[in-house]
């Protein structure tokens, strides 16, 4: 698909108003309005950039938040391991 078409696609889907097309009229994080004319760069399957360097940043950002979310679960996992083990050596009792 040329990119004439393919951006005339996205653009005339919204002008439509079809509820399952995303807006494409804004680079997702930096809000630079995307123009027809213009290409558009596509991360997560529908989510427009305006730029590479726009689309690698918001992926590096998705990098650094998934690893900082495995870090606080891995703590959390580890952290609710270490209370199942206190409270099941506070239940055993000694026989003498």
């Amino acid at each position: 698909m040329a990119p004439s078409v393919a951006c005339s696609f996205f653009f005339d889907a919204e002008l439509h108003g079809e509820p399952d097309m995303p807006s494409m009229d804004a680079c997702a994080l930096c809000a630079k309005p995307l123009a027809r004319d213009s290409d558009v760069f596509m991360y997560k399957g529908d989510t427009a950039y305006c730029s590479e360097e726009c689309r690698h940043e918001q992926m590096h950002l998705d990098t650094v938040c998934a690893k900082q979310a495995a870090r606080r679960q891995q703590r959390f996992s580890a952290g609710t391991e270490s209370h199942r083990g206190q409270r099941q050596s506070s239940k055993v009792s000694v026989a003498s």
